[in-house]
Parts: C-alpha cells; sequence; structure tokens
C-alpha cells in the first residue's frame, strides 16, 4: 500500500547509511506509510520507497506500476505490464535499477527491442521483493550509472524473519478483451536455527499469462501507400522466479551470506494485422481519399459499397525467451569502530528471437479475395474511426493452400553478462561534526553479444501449406474485435523450419561490446545541532572494446546479405574516466521541519547500439528505400549531468507529511545520430527497384546538452477513523537538444510534463480498500529503431482498486482491479513534415491505438 509514499523501511546495506530511526512494526497501510515516513525524515539523501506491509501484500502485483505511485516517477506499460521507469524527466536509460546494490543482467525477447541498459521490471515477480529505494540525489557510495535516479530493489534475508515463516498465495487473472483466466502462484519459507546464526530462504512464482492487445495502427503500406492496419497480438507471457538466500552468522561481528536468483520469461507471440489502403485501391483505380495531412498521409477516407477495395492479411509467429540468473557471495565483518565488506558474483542473461516465420493472403489466391473492404476512414482524430463493414472471416475464406514468407526466419540470439566484485569500508571518526568515512572500490567485466541467423531455403522443397493446418480457433482483430481464424503458432513455425536447409551466420547483425569498469570513492558523513549529511568523490573508468564485421567488399557466402562485410570479426578500443562529487545536507529548522539540500554529478553510459561496430537494417525486407547502414562509435563518452535538489519537509501528527522538492539537471554529452541518404559504401541495395549502391548511413557522436527543472508536492495524511490520503503532483519541464532525434522534438524520450497520483484508503483490522488513480501527461516513446520510430503517446490515466479481507491471522483475500475505466492507449506522429521520420510519423498521423482493458485479480495468500 504505501507506493508513492517517501522514504524506506528498507535501510539500504550497500550505501551504509545508519541513522537513529525509530523502529516501527509495519503492519497495515498506515503503519506502512508511517514506517516511510520516519525512514524520510532522518536519512540524509533525497529518497522515495515501495514496501510491503507483509510478506506478498506489495501495494501493486505489478513492480512497474508500484513504482508509478511515487512523487516524480513515471512508468511506461509495454505488453501489458509496466516495463520502463522515468524519474523526474529524464528517459528511462538514465534510470539504474539494481538488486541488493547490483546490475542484473537482462536482453530482450524480440528481434526488434532496442538493445540499451534500461532493466525491464515484468521479469520482477512482487512477491519475491521485500521493497525498493529509490535514490533522487547522488551519493558517492552509490553505484553510478542514474542519472535520472538509482533503484534499489531488496529481498528478503532469513536471519531477519522469524524462523519457520511460510507464504503461499494462488491468484487468478481475468481480463476484459483476452476474456481468459490466467494463474498464478508463489510460496516462500525462511529458516533459522535456534541460534540465529544460520538461516535459509528459499521463494518462487510463477505465471502463465496469456495476453491479448487489439487495435488499429495507421502505418504506410510497402509501397508508401497510405493504408489503416486493425492488428492483434497475442503472447504466453510465462514466467517463472526461483530466489534463494543463506546467511551465516559464527559471530556477532562477522557474517557470510549467499543469494541465487534465477528468472525466465517464455513469450512466444502471435501477431495478426489487416492491411486496408485508404487511397487508391493498391495503386489501382481512383483515389477514395477526401483528405491529405501535410505529410501526404490519407487521413479521410469513404471506400464505397458498389467498388470494394482488397485487403491484404497476414501473421506473424515469434518464439521468445530470455533467462537471467545470478549469484552471489558477501560477507561483512564489524571490528572495533571498523565495517568492512566484501561483495561478489556473477549475473547472465540470455534471450531473443528463437524463430519467427510470417504468412500472408491478400488477392491473388483462390478464395481471400472475396474479403474485400468498403466504408469510411477517419484519421483525423488521435484515434483512427472505422466505421463500414464487419472484416472477420472464417478460415474456409482463407486461400486453400498458402507459402511462408521466406524473406523471415530469423534467430536473433543474445547474451548479458556480469562479474563483479566490491569492497566496502567504513571507519567511525570523531573529528568534530565529521562522524564517519566511508571508501570503497568496485570492479566489474561487462560483456553484450548479439548476433542473428537467418534461414537458407531449401529450394527442391514446394512452399505450400494447406491453410486448414495452420490455423486453429479464432481470435479477435482490430479495435472493434473483428473474428478471424487463429494462428497455430507451432504449426507455421514448424512448416517454416521443415523447409530450411540450414541457418547461416549473418555478418552484418554480429556485435559485442565488452567493458572493464573501475570505480573508487571516498565518503565523510558528518551531524551537528539541528544539521546532518555527507559528501565524498566517485572515481570512475571504463575501457570499452567493440567487436563486429565492418564493410570491406568481402564476397557472400550462402547467405547474399553478407556480400560485403569482412569475414574476419575487427575491434576498437576506447577509454574514458571522470570523478563526480556529491553532496548531501539536511537542516532541522523545527522540531517538524527540515529543509534538505543536496548537489551533485551523475553519469550514464551509452546504449549498446551506440556502441556496436556497425549495423543494418530494413535490409532484406519487404518493402524499398529504407536500407540502412549504422556505424556504432566506442569512443562516446557517458551522458553526464550537474544536479541539484532543495526540498521542505514538514512532519506532523503521527506520520503526516506535506513536502514541496525543487531539482534541476544541466545534462551534456547527449549522443546524436547523423544521417546521410543515397550513400554509397560499395555493397549493391537489392532492395532498391532498381538495385544501387544507395544506402542511408548512421553516425553517433557526442553533441549538445540538455536541462531539467521542475517540482514535486507531497500530502500524507492519516485520519483515525481509519481512512488516509495520499496525494503527489510533479511539474517536469524537460528540454533536450531537438537534433538528438530523428523527430526533430527537444523533448526527452517517456517525459510527461505533468504527472500526479492521488491514493484514498480505509483498513481495519479486518478489511482494507484501496483507490488509486495515476496520470501522467503526453510523452514521447522512441523505439524499434524507425519502422515503428518515434511517436507521441497522448496523456493517460488509469484508476486501480484494491480490496483485501483478512480472513483469520493466516489467511487473506485480495481483489485487484486494474484500469476500471478502460482507458485506451493512444499515440500519435507529432513529428513536423518533412522531417526524417517516415510521413505516418508525422503531422498528428494517428499512428497507434490499442484498446484499454480493465484486469481483474483475485488471490488467496497463506501466511504464517
Amino acid at each position: 500500500m504505501s507506493a508513492g509514499f517517501s522514504g524506506s523501511v528498507f535501510a539500504a546495506d550497500e550505501v551504509k547509511i545508519k541513522e537513529d530511526v525509530e523502529v516501527i512494526e509495519v503492519r497495515g497501510l498506515r503503519a506502512s506509510n508511517k514506517a516511510n515516513i520516519n525512514s524520510k525524515r532522518f536519512s540524509n539523501a533525497v529518497i522515495d520507497a515501495v514496501s510491503a506491509e507483509d510478506i506478498g501484500k506489495f501495494p501493486d502485483s505489478d513492480v512497474g506500476q508500484a513504482l508509478g505511485r511515487v512523487p516524480g516517477i513515471t512508468v511506461g506499460r509495454s505488453f501489458g505490464q509496466g516495463s520502463s521507469v522515468s524519474i523526474r524527466g529524464t528517459d528511462p536509460v538514465m534510470t539504474l535499477t539494481t538488486l541488493n546494490g547490483q546490475n542484473v543482467a537482462s536482453t530482450g525477447w524480440y528481434d526488434q527491442l532496442n538493445i540499451d541498459r534500461s532493466f525491464n521490471y515484468s521479469m520482477l515477480p512482487s512477491e519475491l521483493i521485500g521493497g525498493m529505494e529509490i535514490y533522487k540525489s547522488t551519493q558517492a557510495n552509490l553505484v553510478e550509472g542514474g542519472i535520472g535516479g538509482t533503484v534499489i530493489v531488496k529481498t528478503r534475508k532469513p536471519l531477519d524473519m522469524k524462523a519457520n515463516s511460510v507464504f503461499a498465495s494462488a491468484k487468478s487473472e481475468y481480463g476484459t478483451i483476452n476474456e481468459e483466466v490466467s494463474p498464478e502462484v508463489s510460496a516462500l519459507y525462511s529458516w533459522k536455527n535456534d541460534e540465529e546464526t544460520f538461516g535459509v530462504l528459499v521463494a518462487g512464482s510463477y505465471v502463465d499469462r496469456e495476453y491479448l492487445r487489439v487495435g488499429t495502427e495507421a502505418d504506410l503500406d510497402w509501397g508508401g501507400r497510405s493504408s489503416i492496419q486493425p492488428s492483434s497480438f497475442l503472447q504466453e507471457q510465462e514466467r517463472t522466479a526461483l530466489d534463494a538466500t543463506f546467511q551465516y552468522r559464527p559471530t556477532d561481528n562477522l557474517e557470510f551470506g549467499a543469494h541465487i536468483l534465477s528468472l525466465e520469461l517464455g513469450a512466444d507471440s502471435i501477431g495478426a494485422n489487416m492491411y486496408i489502403n485508404t487511397d487508391t485501391d493498391w495503386g489501382d483505380g481512383d483515389s477514395n481519399c477526401q483528405k491529405f495531412n501535410a505529410a501526404g498521409v490519407c487521413t479521410l477516407s469513404v471506400t464505397p459499397e458498389s467498388d470494394p477495395s482488397r485487403v491484404f492479411f497476414q501473421n506473424w509467429a515469434r518464439k521468445g525467451e530470455m533467462t537471467s540468473d545470478t549469484f552471489e557471495l558477501n560477507a561483512k565483518y564489524e571490528g572495533e569502530g571498523f565495517t568492512l565488506e566484501v561483495i561478489a558474483g556473477n549475473t547472465k542473461a540470455e534471450g531473443g528471437t528463437q524463430m519467427s516465420a510470417n504468412f500472408g493472403y491478400g488477392w491473388w489466391g483462390d478464395k481471400f479475395n472475396q474479403v474485400q473492404w468498403a466504408g469510411t476512414v477517419d484519421a483525423t482524430g488521435k484515434q483512427i474511426d472505422i466505421n463500414g463493414r464487419d472484416m472477420g472471416f472464417g478460415i474456409d475464406q482463407l486461400d486453400t493452400t498458402v507459402g511462408t514468407s521466406q524473406w523471415t526466419g530469423i534467430q536473433g540470439p543474445n547474451s548479458d553478462e556480469e562479474t563483479y566484485v566490491q569492497i566496502d569500508i567504513d571507519f567511525d571518526l570523531d573529528l568534530g561534526a565529521i562522524n564517519k568515512f566511508e571508501a570503497g572500490v568496485r570492479f566489474t567485466e561487462h560483456e553484450f553479444e548479439k548476433s542473428q541467423n537467418r534461414a537458407i531455403y531449401d529450394a527442391d522443397k514446394t512452399n505450400s501449406f494447406n491453410s486448414s493446418d495452420l490455423y486453429s480457433g479464432t481470435m479477435k482483430l482490430g479495435y472493434d474485435e473483428w473474428t478471424v481464424p487463429k494462428a497455430n503458432l507451432d504449426a507455421m513455425i514448424d512448416g517454416t523450419l521443415s523447409l530450411v536447409d540450414k541457418f547461416a551466420y549473418s555478418r552484418s547483425a554480429y556485435g559485442k561490446i565488452e567493458e572493464e569498469n573501475f570505480s573508487l570513492y571516498g565518503m565523510f558523513s558528518f551531524e551537528g545541532d539541528g544539521f546532518r549529511g555527507n559528501f565524498g568523490l566517485r572515481y570512475i573508468k571504463t575501457d570499452v572494446t567493440s567487436s563486429g564485421h565492418v564493410i570491406d567488399n568481402s564476397p557472400a557466402d550462402d547467405l547474399a546479405i553478407n556480400e560485403g562485410w569482412s569475414t574476419g570479426v575487427s575491434s576498437i578500443k576506447d577509454s574514458y574516466s571522470d570523478v563526480l562529487p556529491s553532496v548531501n545536507v539536511a537542516f532541522d529548522l523545527q522540531d517538524d521541519l527540515i529543509l534538505r539540500a543536496s548537489a551533485g554529478q551523475a553519469i550514464t553510459r551509452p546504449s549498446y547500439d551506440n556502441l556496436f561496430l556497425s549495423s543494418s537494417a530494413g535490409y532484406p525486407d519487404d518493402r524499398g528505400g529504407n536500407e540502412q547502414i549504422t556505424y556504432g562509435n566506442p569512443g562516446l563518452l557517458p551522458m553526464k549531468s550537474s544536479q541539484a535538489d532543495l526540498s521542505l519537509e514538514y512532519y506532523y501528527g503521527s506520520g503526516n507529511l506535506v513536502s514541496a522538492t525543487y531539482f534541476v539537471k544541466d545534462i551534456s554529452n547527449f549522443i546524436v545520430a547523423t544521417t546521410e541518404v543515397d550513400q554509397q559504401i560499395g555493397v549493391v541495395n537489392n532492395d532498391l527497384d532498381t538495385p544501387a549502391d544507395s544506402w542511408i548511413v548512421n553516425n553517433y557522436q557526442n553533441a549538445g546538452g540538455g536541462t531539467i527543472d521542475g517540482i514535486e508536492f507531497q500530502i500524507n495524511h492519516a485520519w483515525d477513523n481509519g481512512f488516509g490520503l495520499n496525494a503527489n503532483y510533479t511539474y517536469t519541464d524537460a528540454d533536450a537538444p531537438a537534433e538528438v532525434y530523428t523527430d526533430n522534438i527537444g523533448v526527452f524520450t517517456e517525459s510527461s510534463k505533468h504527472s500526479a497520483n492521488l491514493v484514498a484508503y480505509w483498513e481495519n483490522e479486518t478489511f482494507s480498500a484501496r483507490t488509486a488513480y495515476n496520470y501522467r501527461s503526453e510523452y514521447m516513446v522512441r523505439e524499434y529503431g524507425n519502422y515503428y520510430g518515434n511517436r507521441m503517446h497522448d496523456d493517460f490515466g488509469t484508476l486501480d482498486v484494491t480490496l483485501g479481507w483478512s480472513v483469520n491471522d493466516n489467511i487473506a483475500l485480495r481483489l485487484e482491479v486494474v484500469n476500471l475505466t478502460a482507458e485506451d492507449d493512444v499515440q500519435y506522429g507529432a513529428a513536423a513534415a518533412g522531417t526524417e521520420v517516415k510521413a505516418a510519423l508525422q503531422e498528428g498521423n494517428p499512428i497507434w491505438s490499442f484498446k484499454g482493458e480493465t484486469t481483474y485479480k483475485l488471490g488467496v495468500s497463506y501466511n504464517f
């Protein structure tokens, strides 16, 4: 329940801030708030937190959504779950997320996802988490990397819990669009001996969830013609998480520990979309368009019943997965006036697209030409209004046979691995106001590797399959939920594989980034009459090696697109270093009034996509003119921020708070992509109507800077009758250099100018109820390269309701309703006509619109 309430009930071991904090047993919504506020009051840094009132009682079952309740934090949703976190208007890649203070390896499951350093929160089950701390100010003993802030995810430890603690839960989820019930189970057991010197905690979670997204896209077709695409995306999300923690404390001064975390996400998916031309009938006949926008895209079309137009329907089938495994050893010794900690571990992730296939139907077959469109398409607003024929069809209307698209058939394995060692020591001091000195050293070896294998098909095998063998059942298509045949994912994948002679390694798609990171810090803490704080320096040094194939006009091998790319792998090395200062101070103006100030510098390292030596995109595919070669730059410097905070906090009553915080960030070393068209690289582009050595070439460089400033307001108030109210509002003015982005819009990615939360709750010893409204204003989304590209997400607000019933001391029931008002997901092209993004992303064209879904989650838990 305490999401969105400042402070933290969990002291960050890795930052070792020892405060004189009143100990509060966390039970219930109000007590959780009170503990969080108490911790904020006595902290040195600017922090907020999300905490569970008890095992299995995280405020939101979606970890990302729980973070979105915190002041200044906005969450980007992907495939039905909170996946990315933006702090105070910064790009999500500027948010550093750690597990117990260390990085977690992560890859994507999808071959078109951006490759960056951001963390996917949908991998984390809330039942395994004890809490999360959000550091918004810099501090010398925090791992570097988060200009926006640092999120520390905390797991539980057995010696901190009662012996033989048992938790088990079962939950079912129902969505109003998919109309399927999905199961979720989790369990935890914690044991320690009578002497409390040895303890073991094991926990696990399993989810088998089918997610369905329906809506309308408005991209151009492969011939550059105006069209809309009623679409659906169905994904089988199977997530398994296992966690084990061991603690051994042979003496009061010495402790050893081990932590193991294993995460696995299965993400097989089916995509379905129907192309409906809104101008001509695929280039034939007169135009049906009544209005074009300034970018030349049709925004109002009327196709008469007397002359219907042909349509194209396709299915994408993808098998994808991701695993992430972390193993860590740690030791801690408390001596006379000092504490020494050592941590060593490894985190490794593997994932990506295991196989993809595409099947399409048009007007050239024996049956599907019967499916035709007539009606009105109005794309003059932010959402497309389709008024015409019901475009649903049955399997008997599909062509008798169909072939697989042999320009697909891709395997895209990625891997991410980091090995780390960290040593921290702090000394108690008696130097006037200075009472502690902390120092530490950290070394990591990090490697990210991407590759791609493309199918080479056996020319002697017939590319023809019975449509009846490729489909089973029905599914919904588009915003209007037309009924169409449901693709059989296994049949489509297996059918495509049956034609494959072998898979060939794609030279242009390979890339490996190796980083050696060294950091060293020193930090003093001080405390006097009415003030306290810390100041320090953190030194960082990074050696980068980028490896891949380069263009040297080597001949092709079995794979034609390898023409021009070197047979051997080349490497380029570079390095950078920096010193990052920080200071945090809190003044007790009165017993209940605190003035807090902080200043410092922070960095965010370049995304891996910016560091790969070279890569190609849009080649080969089903459209011409989008073939790109991108040259990365391992010599790029990290983005750097000089930032400050100033807050006034008034504490009153029993755990109540009113606060206001001003923040400012001045960010330099933005990474700019320069683009040149019709460039000759020595390789023929066969996707063009007339093959020629003509390519779009991108390069990366550091250039320009941006500023962010804003203010956060927060109030937490609880009455004695069980009611409580928590509200926060953040205004962010975030100006980024427009030349950084191909859309030429000078705002940070996923930065909302306005965000707010309003949470009202009531509880007694048996029942609890919470209503939470979360709002954020419009924001830019930039992903998937040029195909989906840069678009504006309209303002978005969700109303969630949670009801709880403690049946007895051990058994509880919980009903969670997410997006009660079924708010639609609306996105449109915000770039001006003539910018480098494609025409469908210009002049307000409603590029994406997905139907809002209300999700009901009913669960029962046992806690002993």
